[in-house]
């Protein structure tokens, strides 16, 4: 099959919304893009006392809660042992900084005491919810790879994350041959995409500079280096060697451990499971 008969079958497979930073979220069939992510994602984040964001890094059992989004910008909680919670869009008020990946960013408004409480009781340390008001404005893409005024929410760098489940194929027949070969296969939750892509070739995403997907387009920025979070299995929240391990040997970027690209939207738009997948450059 040639390059141009695949990608005239490159679609949707699925679009993934994760309210709360490495929390469990949602997959919904249609969202919208905004500038600087898809509507409701990664914009409420866990801090600790000192005002450090804590991510499945520091506590995987942050996989095991999860975040539903609630009409009027706010979430249902959930977790293991713990009642739900409704919290609802905080009002403006006084901003406070957090500290992500040593930056300081002026970037959250501090959520009620029952929030607090909540994330503190399940994580067993003293920690708040917090949420980013305004998008358009707080936290800037890495000047190195972004236009003017782009931006980000809570998400690690940039906007969105697309990854083909040809990849994940390939990536699953590469750990079946090595050493770990018993925590494989891996389902795409390790990697935590916003947008996975189905009927390209494996690791075509690596050289995708820009994208039409459904009514948006996006450009494609750089690779993604993966992390400990990709051994952190989503539904039990315990650790293994695998893919790092695997990416480690057979698909390096530069220094990165390379799984999915790193997508910058430049025409805004609804996406839908389903939608073709262009690749424009």
């Amino acid at each position: 099959m040639s390059n141009e008969s695949r990608e005239s079958q490159m679609h949707v497979q699925e679009l993934h919304v994760h309210p709360v930073k490495s929390m469990a979220g949602t997959s919904p069939e249609e969202v919208a893009v905004e500038p600087w992510g898809l509507s409701g994602d990664r914009r409420w984040a866990v801090v600790d006392s000192d005002g450090n964001v804590i991510t499945q890094r520091q506590q995987p059992r942050l996989a095991l809660a999860s975040a539903r989004p609630l009409a009027g910008g706010g979430i249902a909680l959930a977790a293991p042992g713990m009642p739900g919670i409704t919290v609802a869009e905080p009002r403006p008020g006084v901003l406070e900084p957090v500290l992500l990946f040593g930056k300081k960013w002026e970037t959250v408004l501090a959520q009620d005491p029952g929030a607090h409480a909540w994330v503190s009781d399940y994580l067993g340390l003293p920690a708040r919810l917090v949420h980013l008001d305004d998008p358009a404005v707080r936290r800037p893409v890495d000047p190195q790879y972004a236009l003017p005024g782009e931006t980000v929410s809570l998400a690690d760098a940039y906007p969105l994350l697309v990854t083909t489940q040809a990849s994940l194929d390939a990536l699953n027949a590469l750990i079946a041959d090595g050493e770990d070969a018993a925590e494989g296969p891996l389902p795409m939750n390790r990697f935590r995409p916003n947008l996975v892509v189905a009927g390209a070739e494996a690791w075509a995403e690596d050289r995708w500079l820009r994208i039409a997907v459904g009514e948006a387009e996006f450009r494609g920025v750089r690779e993604c280096g993966r992390c400990v979070v990709t051994t952190t299995d989503q539904a039990t929240a315990e650790r293994g060697r695998e893919p790092l391990r695997s990416l480690a040997r057979h698909h390096r970027i530069g220094k990165s451990l390379a799984f999915g690209r790193q997508l910058v939207p430049v025409r805004l738009g609804t996406i839908r499971v389903g939608d073709p997948v262009r690749v424009l450059a």
